[in-house]
């Protein structure tokens, strides 16, 4: 059985202009506004509720393209765990949806909003896959991209296109979804998604490690994952960080986090056996059911860092066990605060001063390697700055044969991932 809300009525097949924001309310529109745009060569910058405008560099471009009102769950059908929706859908409103019939995105897709001083909830299901944003989940179920099942698009020539479909296995050739999945909007824009949805465990409990240093944390972190318990979440909040989520109910005391989710009687069972390993290594405490949900959600959004402000914060990816020395050496030379998530693979930087890109790629470097992307900035230090990791030479020629073969004239998004 389908079950679908109403789309947004679509107007004449003329395009709506306001002022310099283009609105349109139907993929034909969005085709014939790129179609107009590509004659003028007047570039746009593509947006869903605009929660995101903080991520990457300003973009060089004098209209946008609106696709608040590209919206409307149109195709779900719950016992095959498929949901299709326009791109300029709320993801708060998909996973109200999939959360009623017991069900979740499973990549459990991070809200922007709060770092950049906006709401929880405003994201589009199109800004979720051209940003390619995922929670603490991620390093157990795979990335936004990993869930995505087929998309419809406009690209930068004009031309609509389709890849994928509604079931898993149906690729052919080059993986088109894959591809425009976190490319933030620079080489077509999504009209249309389908995504995989997945049961919702019926239980899920946190254990809490307290006091442990960072280095400590990693190894914890890393036995818990690397056991038979399944984790589900491993994530490391400093002291003082600790107390800036869950509405302050952690305390100052830094908080090491495993979460355990699924059916009740194996998440009591699972957590007892690793609880056993884990109280060797300090102080145990448990939250369960919403106080789990809430403190893994603010870990999600970055909440700690969400302080109204400007400062620079920084994503950097890279090796979990290499992650507390390059903090270590980060802070001999940056004062930064910190916290850990995806058992250490995901390092939240917030600077205070200047964005020091430089810095923190060259410490990056010589721990590994890896991500470091400015995700909260001014807009002159986004200006000035490269926001995005350097790609390797033979990566950089691929992206520019891409980007060419998508948007020859570069109409979508300019400047935006330079």
């Amino acid at each position: 059985m389908s079950i679908a809300s109403s789309p947004a009525p679509s107007p004449a097949p003329s395009p709506a202009v306001q002022g310099e924001t283009l609105a349109p309310r139907s993929p034909e529109e969005v085709l014939a506004m790129v179609a107009e745009a590509l004659a003028a060569e007047a570039p746009l910058a593509v947006e869903g509720s605009g929660s995101k405008a903080g991520l990457g560099r300003p973009v060089q471009a004098a209209r946008t393209l609106s696709l608040a009102g590209l919206a409307g769950i149109h195709f779900y059908e719950p016992e095959e765990l498929v949901l299709s929706a326009r791109a300029g859908t709320p993801i708060a409103e998909i996973e109200a949806l999939a959360d009623a019939h017991g069900q979740r995105l499973d990549f459990e897709p991070m809200d922007y909003g709060p770092l950049h001083g906006r709401p929880r909830g405003l994201g589009t299901l199109g800004g979720v896959v051209s940003c390619n944003l995922s929670g603490p989940r991620r390093l157990k179920q795979g990335a936004a991209r990993d869930h995505i099942l087929g998309l419809s698009a406009v690209s930068g020539r004009a031309e609509a296109f389709k890849a994928g479909g509604r079931v898993v296995k149906n690729v052919t050739g080059y993986d088109l979804s894959k591809g425009l999945t976190g490319a933030f909007g620079t080489l077509a824009v999504l009209t249309d998604v389908t995504i995989k949805v997945m049961p919702k465990p019926p239980a899920e409990t946190t254990l809490v490690l307290r006091g442990l240093d960072d280095e400590a944390a990693a190894g914890a972190m890393a036995a818990a994952m690397g056991s038979s318990a399944e984790a589900s979440g491993a994530a490391h909040l400093p002291y003082g960080v600790a107390e800036r989520v869950a509405g302050g109910a952690l305390g100052r005391e830094a908080a090491t986090a495993i979460r355990l989710d699924g059916i009740g009687p194996s998440v009591e069972a699972r957590a007892a056996h690793l609880g056993v390993g884990l109280a060797r290594v300090g102080p145990l405490e448990r939250l369960e059911g919403e106080a789990s949900a809430t403190f893994w959600r603010d870990v999600r959004d970055v909440i700690p860092f969400a302080d109204g402000t400007a400062r620079p914060v920084w994503r950097v990816s890279m090796t979990p066990t290499r992650a507390p020395g390059f903090v270590m050496a980060l802070r001999m030379r940056l004062a930064a605060e910190v916290f850990y998530d995806w058992q250490g693979g995901l390092v939240w930087l917030r600077l205070d001063g200047a964005a020091q890109g430089e810095t923190v790629r060259a410490e990056l470097a010589r721990h590994g390697g890896g991500h470091a992307t400015l995700v909260r900035a001014s807009l002159a230090e986004r200006a000035a700055a490269p926001v995005f990791q350097p790609q390797p030479a033979p990566l950089a020629a691929l992206s520019r044969r891409l980007k060419d073969q998508f948007d020859p004239k570069g109409i979508l998004n300019p400047g935006r991932m330079d």
